[in-house]
């Protein structure tokens, strides 16, 4: 009697495509990033550093504040030593001074982000351990380690969170919105 010979299993998604998880979150970032840059289209300085609801935020403060947040996590995950990243506590972050443009504001955005991308290519997988530093409002608590996943679905709620307000306060400007802006060509400046 023969018998036919014994077929492999199948290959688990992660053997064939070792990446697959990392690409699609990178990509879901990118596309949140995306949105919230819609909400800053057509704007001026003065726009980008005016108020329009109860809040204090501002669409230039929360992009300031984002490219801060990049800039961080891309240290944290790149070199994974736990230490503080310079500016990762500072609270002016969220606000405007008299030399910020929303050209170098862009700029900075942009810098950060493919730190931030580059940081999490460069890692063999989301498993790889990166210990957070100490804060300042516990100082006796124990430093958590996170996952490098972890630290970039972070970054993908923070980014998408801070989408929305951009998207509120942009409304509450002029009545532009990121949905009735969607088809239209991307901003440049």
């Amino acid at each position: 009697m023969t018998t036919a010979p014994a077929t492999p299993p199948p290959a688990r998604a992660t053997e064939r495509y070792p990446h697959a998880e990392r690409d699609a979150l990178l990509h879901a970032l990118a596309e949140q990033r995306a949105t919230l840059l819609i909400a800053l289209r057509g704007l001026t300085d003065a726009q980008a550093g005016q108020r329009s609801t109860a809040s204090e935020l501002t669409l230039g403060g929360i992009l300031k504040h984002l490219a801060q947040g990049e800039r961080v996590w891309a240290q944290l995950v790149s070199e994974r030593r736990g230490e503080t990243p310079d500016g990762m506590w500072d609270m002016g972050q969220y606000h405007l001074t008299a030399d910020d443009t929303l050209a170098d504001l862009r700029a900075a955005y942009a810098a950060a982000t493919r730190a931030m991308d580059a940081a999490v290519g460069a890692l063999p997988d989301l498993d790889v351990a990166v210990p957070l530093p100490p804060v300042p409002w516990d100082p006796e608590a124990v430093p958590e380690t996170w996952t490098a996943r972890r630290a970039l679905l972070h970054m993908l709620r923070e980014t998408a969170q801070h989408a929305g307000h951009a998207d509120i306060i942009r409304e509450c400007l002029d009545g532009a919105n990121t949905t009735a802006q969607l088809g239209d060509a991307p901003d440049t400046d």
